[in-house]
């Protein structure tokens, strides 16, 4: 395969840093970046959606602007809720670009002191007006024990079905355990939901992920290749991966490992997949990379190949597909196109870094990061395999 990227500028000013870019682009040529401004002195103080389009297929894209209908909602009482952790993806049967995500509820400009409901919220793009509609929320049916308390689909990649239904990865805890949620452990799940063009209503859930090690399974991307469902998962020691039949249902979860059996390298962040070339390839990061600079090891992106009968990612085809330059990448999108002959990988610098000193972007600078979105294109060789996956 053939990687080459470029960079979108952000215009940082050492106070927010715009993070979260993911993207999605159309056959037509249409395409769009989403990525939200953090505050550099908190931790995940996220604020309203902005977008950038493209309408030649990715080789120029326009500069970033405010969406007027996906700021932050005012709650009352000093709280407010934000749309974070989303990605952009095309429902072909309606032919809407649904922006997927989950929220996080504020107090006075801080995150709200637990325990904190969280919730799917999503948005139709309007290609008319040029931005998306009001966000929605998307809540959970009532479950004994409260299960769906702090549920979303943070981060996630998502799939749609040929019958235009979608599969949506999601993290949950109840009630109890969001009253201390750094020393509880998430479980992982895929919806069922259908889709009209207006409004996502959820069919239903499949089992429950999770591990007994730190926080669990959380921020879980779906996958379909060659008629099967493969999750890839966040956990706090080590990326983790599981194998399905059904799309809803999944076996066992197991540590990321390379075709060795040595485990990755992959912690405390996620990972994404794209297919092409008649391949599924897994977008990843991990140690051992000359990166102890970088916060928890975000930077630079790998992708490879994934054997998804050995359930690990093939080292030998190991890849830098976003170049690390001192900011953590950790956040990003991937998105494969349908013929199987590229797919796109979208990341913005996040100008955080380790401590003492989070919020001191200049030790991210220094390496020659800006707070740029990366754009990368991977064109696949040739197309192995042209079955329908």
């Amino acid at each position: 395969m053939n990687i080459s990227w470029q960079t979108i500028k952000t215009d940082f000013n050492g106070e927010t840093c715009f993070t979260h870019a993911r993207g999605v682009i159309l056959e037509n040529g249409f395409g769009l970046i989403t990525t939200q401004p953090l505050r550099l002195t908190g931790s995940d103080v996220f604020y309203g959606i902005y977008i950038s389009t493209t309408n030649d297929g990715g080789n120029t894209w326009s500069a970033l602007r405010p969406s007027a209908t996906l700021v932050r909602r005012d709650m009352g009482d000093g709280f407010e809720l934000a749309l974070c952790d989303a990605t952009p993806m095309l429902h072909k049967k309606t032919g809407k670009i649904i922006l997927i995500g989950h929220c996080a509820i504020y107090k006075d400009d801080d995150l709200a002191p637990p325990p904190r409901a969280r919730y799917t919220v999503y948005a139709v793009y309007d290609e008319k007006k040029g931005d998306f509609l009001p966000m929605q929320i998307f809540k959970m049916p009532p479950t004994d024990g409260d299960v769906y308390f702090s549920c979303g689909n943070g981060s996630g990649q998502s799939i749609e079905l040929e019958n235009g239904e979608l599969l949506i990865p999601i993290y949950h805890f109840d009630k109890g355990s969001a009253s201390d949620p750094w020393h509880t452990c998430y479980s992982a799940s895929v919806m069922r939901a259908s889709f009209d063009g207006e409004s996502l209503k959820l069919i239903e859930v499949g089992n429950s992920l999770t591990v007994d090690v730190p926080r669990g399974l959380c921020e879980p991307s779906i996958a379909c290749y060659n008629g099967q469902y493969i999750l890839a998962l966040r956990n706090d020691e080590s990326g983790y991966v599981a194998k399905g039949d059904d799309g809803l249902h999944y076996n066992e979860a197991t540590p990321l490992v390379f075709d060795n059996g040595e485990n990755v390298g992959n912690y405390c962040t996620q990972q994404h997949w794209v297919i092409g070339g008649g391949k599924l390839y897994m977008v990843y990061t991990r140690r051992d990379a000359e990166n102890d600079h970088v916060f928890r090891h975000r930077a630079p992106l790998f992708i490879a190949e994934f054997d998804t009968e050995r359930m690990c990612i093939v080292r030998s085809t190991e890849q830098v597909v976003v170049p690390n330059r001192g900011a953590r990448l950790g956040n990003f999108g991937a998105q494969s196109m349908d013929d199987g002959s590229c797919a796109f990988v979208f990341a913005s610098e996040w100008m955080q870094t380790t401590p003492p000193d989070p919020h001191d972007w200049r030790k991210c600078a220094k390496y020659g990061s800006d707070n740029s979105i990366f754009v990368s294109k991977i064109i696949f060789n040739r197309l192995r395999d042209r079955r329908k996956l």
